[in-house]
């Protein structure tokens, strides 16, 4: 079996991408904002965390989405050309659907995001992919697509997701009730709802011999994943944390690897009651009493929806480069099981393994095990 790299990741945020998203993460800096988009009211809240998108940006017949996917694209303009293309946004095109056109078909569903990816990365010869997994999506992709590599499918895959902060998925998680009308503060003991933020990611995973050719020092290694569905509820997770359970327990397995390994874990940690209380409880199924650090970076970013994954990763392996774990934004009082666990600091890294997990609606829970890079990839 090929060994899986992250050859390469970027991402963008309301609180920017590389450097500068990563030092506001570490400083405990928040990217909520009034939201000038588009009237709230009505709304739970009129705050989220959206990028700047000038209207310079955008190209003529392109949308918000696709906007911020380009900047997170650029950085792999020039490399060689991969062999597959996952998209895995949810929304995407949110103005058309705000717009109240009433034409059969919308421009940019998702085998159209995959081709508009293909041809302005100028990659003709690409397959293409989409997963539709609500908010696990990215990293869904990320674990077909580390599949894809071990079984010797492709060499090179790119996973590439986009959500923006719109109207329309605002008051979807308003009328569900999902929404802080304050700060959303994960694992803490007065959680009382999330934030919605703007994110694209993009990760190209890769044997090492793409590495090598593309000339790219490797981020990571993707060592295990998992996938489940616990099948029990729509929009909630099942309270005794069963599927996400067995999606960490898959990966760990598949990586090799046992639960005193994990040196941090970078929750879903949305800030609502249920998913942070569920994955509380799994975690303790997992872990036992042992405390170690437990992130989320949802307080800072806002939830990303399909991209939160493909953010997370980097975020990771930021995490495991700098031998830091970012603060989780908004804490104040962590909830007893989170105590010892989280933190509104930074924590140190001690050890080179960590766990990204995410859920979402429908029962869906993915877990992906990253490790630093090997010397010899480097």
């Amino acid at each position: 079996m090929s060994e899986v790299l992250l050859a390469a990741c970027s991402a963008e945020t309301a609180l920017g991408g590389g450097e500068a998203m990563r030092s506001a993460l570490e400083a405990g800096r928040s990217g909520a904002e009034r939201i000038r988009r588009f009237d709230p009211a009505g709304l739970v809240t009129a705050f989220a965390a959206c990028a700047e998108i000038p209207g310079s940006e955008r190209h003529p017949g392109e949308n918000l989405t696709q906007a911020l996917l380009r900047r997170a694209l650029a950085p792999l303009s020039g490399l060689p050309p991969v062999e597959t293309i996952i998209w895995a946004g949810v929304k995407g095109n949110a103005e058309y659907i705000e717009s109240g056109r009433t034409e059969a078909s919308s421009p940019f569903l998702p085998r159209q995001y995959s081709v508009w990816i293909r041809d302005i990365l100028g990659w003709p010869e690409a397959a293409l992919l989409e997963v539709s997994a609500a908010c696990a999506s990215s990293t869904l992709a990320l674990a077909l697509g580390a599949r894809r590599i071990t079984d010797g499918v492709s060499r090179s895959v790119l996973v590439a997701a986009a959500d923006i902060v719109s109207r329309f998925s605002a008051a979807g998680f308003s009328a569900l009730k999902a929404l802080t009308p304050g700060v959303c503060r994960p694992f803490d003991a007065e959680r009382d709802g999330l934030i919605l933020g703007d994110g694209a990611s993009a990760c190209l995973l890769s044997d090492p011999e793409y590495a090598r050719e593309a000339g790219l020092k490797p981020l990571a290694r993707v060592t295990g994943w998992g996938i489940s569905n616990d099948a029990n509820h729509i929009t909630a997770p099942a309270r005794d944390g069963r599927g996400l359970t067995a999606a960490i327990r898959t990966a760990l397995d598949r990586g090799s690897r046992s639960p005193e390994d994990v040196a941090a874990f970078c929750a879903h940690g949305t800030g609502t009651v249920y998913n942070d209380a569920m994955e509380l409880t799994s975690i303790q199924d997992v872990f036992g009493g042992r405390r170690f650090p437990v992130f989320s970076i949802k307080g800072a970013l806002g939830h990303t929806l399909g991209a939160a994954g493909g953010i997370e990763t980097l975020v990771c392996a930021g995490a495991m480069e700098s031998g830091v774990v970012p603060p989780t934004a908004g804490l104040r009082t962590p909830e007893p099981r989170a105590e010892g666990r989280v933190s509104g600091g930074c924590q140190r890294l001690d050890g080179g393994v960590i766990l990204n997990a995410n859920s979402g609606f429908g029962g869906v829970n993915v877990a992906l095990l990253l490790e630093r890079a090997s010397r010899r990839n480097r």
